[in-house]
């Protein structure tokens, strides 16, 4: 898999590891895939999903950014 591209992570990211998006986003659909598809070893699976629960929140940290800035456009009050 090609290396992540990296920009500026949404506020509240840790600094090891600054994921766009959809670098974020596409890891997690693979992660997904490789737990869907077994075959692996419970120490790989539990391994697998505990990136996946790291990956979504770094995408729920991208969206809730997005939304707090369109919000902010949004305000006439501000």
């Amino acid at each position: 898999m090609a290396e992540p591209k990296k920009t500026t992570a949404p506020s509240g990211a840790t600094s090891e590891e600054q994921l766009s998006y959809e670098a974020a986003r596409e890891e997690l659909v693979d992660v997904v895939r490789r737990l869907e598809q077994g075959g692996t070893t419970l120490e790989e699976s539990l391994a697998l999903w505990e990136r996946g629960e790291h990956l979504a929140r770094v995408c729920q940290q991208w969206l809730d950014g997005a939304r707090q800035r369109l919000d902010a456009t949004l305000d006439p009050d501000d």
